[in-house]
């Protein structure tokens, strides 16, 4: 634009010399060309707007802000900490070691049962009567794998956090970069009121903070890109597409409902509710087998990287045993007309590591359970908690998945919907700290490398058997006065492991709960773009472990009897009430 006032300028300058008239005084001549400067500089202001707003439309930005009050009490939180130990290799090193009585081992092995007979004699003398029986009869009495139990007794209490702010924001991208190409795009902030360490004590999974959960976890006032892919549709002129990067895979069917907002994930939600890296290649079938809204989709994403930024340039034994985790399958519309879906996803994990890359901060209790020499500096701290990134230490198996789900609206507003899924866990023995795929890991004994010590390390998993387990979510939404009312209700058996663990449900993800979970609601419509939403989660535990696929399930009733044990505290009952007023932009 500039140029072109500077050329015109030029030209009229020129025309003094060219026309026919008696030429202006050179008064006139200037007053002329101010005049046509600033007529020129008007235009050039006119045609610079609509410029700079097509150029700033090139990316397109909405979203939504939800605040919440929470209400969190967890009833009988049970912490009976104990691992399964082999009993014969224990006995048969324990002999050596013990063997010449002046070497340090000797004294390590005294140490541990001195240490045992004063905070523990029961115990002790359970052991010493194992070791007794073994020593007179070894092929007749080989204890084998046994719980070791790290603490005397259970302890249970409950927990009540009586009310609890969170904020929530998410801005949405779009962007047209052809006829058929476009990208697509979330931010989103998920901040506990008062806190932005992002960092959470590792008392269950839920505090796990990973990359495929970093939507679904209070985590600081950090913006995490929850989605940015671009579709490609019509490729060739025909009916497949490809879409590529950070995957729509959160708040899909029927899950969207609870949130009160359109399909938002292209998975089933009862099955999938994770963050995850990679690419879907689709094809619509409704052209060719007539069926409205039919189409399927190959989904594969990476789950887990193995060889970057693991310290694999060590070359050492901590992380030979790890590969990536893979994850693929197919995501089926069976049938949408836009009243009725009727979906089916089918999912496989592949080498699923014990536990993905992730940070938390480090809890004291497993300092005194685990290691002693640390621990006596962390009481120096108690009110201190030190940052670790958990890295994996073997590949422990795979996981299969695959659900089908109904949905329909009528026009009355009246909606229903119901999912049933399995999971199966295929374990391949190999087990970390926490335990193997569905089982638990046995731990054998290790000596320091100065002979002074004796600690536990997991050396397998007690087996490696698949394990099959099944889930069930079904609910209803009906009109109501100045909005509609919503019943919910989902129950995981004892080896059901969705992938649904980015769900934003504080007390921890409901449709990975091994057991049973209700939820009632209202929402209240304030306008098209805002509502208030009050209701109530309620939470019956069956089994440990919920949302991870590592470790063996126990019933509760037997961690609290004192009969089974878990590492890491376990909940019987808890109940959510909430209020949470969302507003769109």
């Amino acid at each position: 634009m500039n140029r072109f006032i500077v050329s015109l300028l030029a030209v009229l300058l020129t025309l003094p010399a060219v026309t026919a008239f008696a030429a202006p005084t050179i008064e006139e001549l200037q007053i002329q060309i101010a005049e046509i400067a600033e007529e020129l500089e008007y235009m050039s202001d006119r045609l610079n707007k609509p410029e700079r707003h097509s150029a700033l439309d090139r990316i397109s930005f909405s979203g939504d802000l939800r605040n919440t009050a929470d209400s969190i009490h967890y009833q009988d939180v049970t912490f009976n900490p104990g691992i399964k130990v082999d009993f014969t290799d224990f006995f048969n090193k324990a002999g050596a070691w013990g063997a010449d009585p002046s070497s340090t081992s000797a004294a390590a092995v005294n140490t541990l049962f001195t240490n045992l007979a004063t905070n523990d004699p029961d115990m002790f003398t359970m052991l010493n009567n194992m070791m007794a029986a073994y020593m007179a009869d070894p092929a007749n009495n080989a204890p084998g794998v046994g719980y070791f139990r790290l603490a005397t007794a259970p302890k249970t209490s409950n927990s009540n956090n009586d009310i609890m702010y969170t904020t929530r924001l998410r801005l949405n991208m779009k962007a047209d970069i052809a006829r058929n190409m476009n990208f697509s795009g979330r931010l989103n902030m998920y901040k506990a009121w008062g806190d932005s360490s992002g960092s959470r004590v590792f008392d269950s999974w839920d505090a796990f903070a990973m990359d495929g959960t970093s939507s679904g976890r209070p985590s600081g006032d950090l913006l995490h890109v929850e989605r940015a892919f671009f579709n490609w549709k019509d490729i060739a002129g025909s009916d497949f597409y490809l879409s590529i990067g950070r995957r729509p895979s959160t708040y899909g069917p029927p899950t969207n409902y609870r949130e009160n907002e359109l399909r938002g994930g292209t998975p089933s939600g009862h099955l999938v509710n994770f963050n995850f890296d990679g690419f879907t290649l689709g094809y619509h079938l409704s052209e060719i087998t007539g069926i409205e809204g039919q189409s399927v989709r190959f989904c594969y994403g990476q789950g887990f990287e193995s060889e970057y930024g693991n310290g694999t340039l060590f070359n050492d034994d901590i992380t030979e045993n790890l590969k990536d985790t893979h994850l693929g399958g197919f995501n089926i519309d069976l049938y949408g007309n836009g009243s009725t879906l009727i979906q089916a996803t089918l999912f496989r994990a592949q080498d699923v590591v014990d536990g993905f890359t992730g940070v938390f901060a480090f809890p004291t209790q497993f300092g005194e359970l685990f290691a002693g020499t640390l621990y006596s500096d962390m009481q120096k701290f108690p009110n201190m908690n030190f940052n670790v990134r958990y890295t994996p230490s073997t590949v422990i198996g795979n996981i299969n998945l695959v659900a089908l789900g109904v949905t329909h609206e009528y026009d009355s507003g009246f909606t229903w919907f119901g999912s049933f899924g399995m999971t199966q866990l295929e374990s391949n023995g190999q087990a970390g700290m926490f335990g193997g795929m569905g089982n638990d890991a046995v731990f054998e004994a290790q000596l320091s490398d100065d002979g002074s010590e004796i600690y536990m390390m997991p050396a397998r998993a007690e087996d490696d058997d698949t394990q099959e387990g099944y889930g069930v979510y079904v609910g209803i939404q009906v009109p109501a006065p100045m909005g509609k009312f919503g019943l919910e209700y989902n129950y995981g058996s004892e080896y059901w492991t969705p992938f649904t663990q980015a769900q934003d449900d504080l007390v921890g993800s409901k449709l990975s709960t091994r057991g049973h979970v209700g939820e009632a609601y209202y929402i209240f419509d304030i306008n098209p773009r805002a509502f208030i939403k009050i209701g109530g989660l309620y939470y019956d535990y069956e089994y440990t472990g919920s949302g991870s696929p590592v470790g063996k399930p126990v019933k509760v009733s037997d961690i609290q009897d004192g009969t089974a044990y878990s590492l890491l505290p376990v909940v019987d009952t808890a109940w959510d009430a909430y209020a949470k007023i969302t507003m769109q932009f």
